[in-house]
């Protein structure tokens, strides 16, 4: 016998009744979620965000108050989205055409922002589609992310460059030599396989 808790969503949130929302998830205050939307188990959306139409979103992820996930965007599992983040998806973005006629939904191409399982973007942090933040990577508050972001990487900065690795726990890996690094926390080991590439042990 299952004792998994449905989902729950507060009256005051719009959610399509095409969306799909895993069990035991929470949806909370003002929040939209568009049509198509997959939101797997375990998930809370806070206060006032968006889902735009066809997001994908993995089991256990947080988003956070007010954050904007714009289609297509894909989420793994255990993906954390800071407050007030947004995930873009028009790199040439205008209200209008050339001619002055407003521009409709098939005047541009949507392009996503991919992001890998357990990463997590920090509040007001901007993704600027369409890149992909690696698995476990971490995007500093008010970054503004405009190329590919590594496992493992924590990026920080306009625009965002690598600073340091991060493990599975989140916080900066020590070097011990030989290009390896451990966390602090765990005392997992990982190790720079690339100058822009690290795995763990």
């Amino acid at each position: 016998m299952s004792t998994a808790l449905p989902a729950r969503i507060v009256a005051s949130a719009e959610v399509d009744p095409t969306a799909v929302i895993g069990t035991g998830s929470s949806i909370w205050h003002l929040v939209q979620i568009r049509d198509g939307v997959k939101i797997g188990q375990n998930c809370i959306v806070g206060r006032g965000a968006y889902i735009g139409s066809g997001v994908e979103i993995g089991d256990n992820c947080k988003i956070q108050n007010y954050a904007l996930v714009y289609e297509p965007a894909k989420l793994g599992n255990g993906v954390f989205i800071g407050p007030a983040a947004v995930l873009t998806n028009d790199q040439f973005p205008r209200a209008v055409n050339p001619d002055g006629s407003i521009k409709a939904a098939s005047d541009w191409d949507a392009v996503g922002v991919t992001i890998g399982d357990g990463a997590s973007i920090g509040a007001r942090a901007v993704c600027i589609a369409p890149v992909n933040i690696g698995a476990w990577a971490l995007v500093a508050a008010g970054a503004v992310v405009t190329k590919d972001v590594p496992d493992y990487a924590l990026v920080a900065g306009v625009p965002a460059k690598r600073i340091r690795w991060v493990g599975r726990a989140g916080v900066p890996l020590e070097p011990i030599g030989d290009n390896l690094f451990r966390c602090p926390v765990t005392e997992q080991l990982y190790r720079e396989i690339s100058d822009g590439q690290l795995e763990l042990e």
